[in-house]
């Protein structure tokens, strides 16, 4: 994305923002409250059109990019929340994500034809293999509502998953998780690196200094910083941005991290 703006009447929520997300890289983007992460998010996924830039994807730039397309170019995405479909199982849920493998047609399925039941029995098996990864198998044939929110949270990541995306969009993935749990989610992020980009919203700096190769933040929709995690750290921009005016960047660059050296979540 380049040269990202966007107006909402006479608001500007991003302001000449830039981002990219190299091959194998997670691509964290933070930033305070009010910032912008969520309206850039949706740039990407195509739920909010930029008034003006330019949105690349393998040497292409999108134009009317809508959520419908994601799939088709290999991109999956995760919402804040779970976005599961009530009617469906679990198993039907995952499946939902997998269609971008489907061979059989409309016509083919309507009727039952022998490609759609090849089609159903190759989606299931993909789907079976998702919520193992996810470790969320033994969930396969309950509903969405009769399981804990962080169970959900894995079951729209392995929606995504199925798909097997070159690029992961995930919106703030560790809310509702667990310490143990927000552990787990950054060791499978890191796993999934090998397999394809991810773009990372999220406010647990803990898990985004952990799992991210680079780190862009945005404060009142414009890019203050952009670098490693090291660099983001210690940068005076980004302090003054979560902790205010008139601070020791040295000393509150430790209030950042926490006592212990690790990020705090902010």
């Amino acid at each position: 994305m380049v040269g990202i703006t966007v107006a909402f009447g006479g608001v500007l929520a991003l302001d000449d923002v830039s981002l990219a997300v190299e091959p194998g890289q997670v691509h964290g983007l933070i930033g305070p409250n009010g910032a912008g992460k969520t309206t850039l998010f949706n740039v990407a996924c195509g739920l909010v059109r930029p008034t003006s830039g330019r949105i690349t994807w393998r040497d292409r730039e999108l134009r009317r990019l809508q959520p419908s397309q994601l799939t088709k170019l290999g991109i999956s995405r995760t919402l804040q929340g779970v976005g599961l479909f009530a009617g469906l199982t679990v198993l039907e849920n995952v499946m939902v994500g997998a269609h971008r493998h489907a061979k059989a047609g409309f016509f083919s399925a309507l009727f039952a034809l022998p490609t759609a039941d090849t089609d159903d029995r190759l989606l299931r098996e993909r789907a079976q293999r998702a919520l193992v990864e996810l470790g969320a198998e033994s969930y396969a044939d309950r509903y969405p509502g009769s399981l804990p929110y962080p169970v959900q949270k894995r079951v729209a990541l392995a929606r995504a998953l199925v798909a097997e995306p070159d690029l992961l969009l995930l919106d703030e993935p560790a809310s509702g998780l667990s310490e143990d749990e927000m552990g787990e989610l950054g060791e499978l992020i890191r796993t999934l690196s090998g397999r394809m980009s991810v773009l990372l919203v999220e406010h647990h700096m803990d898990l985004v200094m952990r799992v991210c190769d680079r780190i862009t933040v945005l404060d009142s929709g414009k890019q203050i910083a952009a670098g490693t995690p090291a660099e983001v750290q210690a940068d005076p921009a980004v302090t003054e941005a979560y902790l205010g005016d008139d601070v020791d960047v040295e000393a509150d660059a430790a209030a950042l991290t926490g006592a212990d050296g690790g990020p705090r979540n902010v």
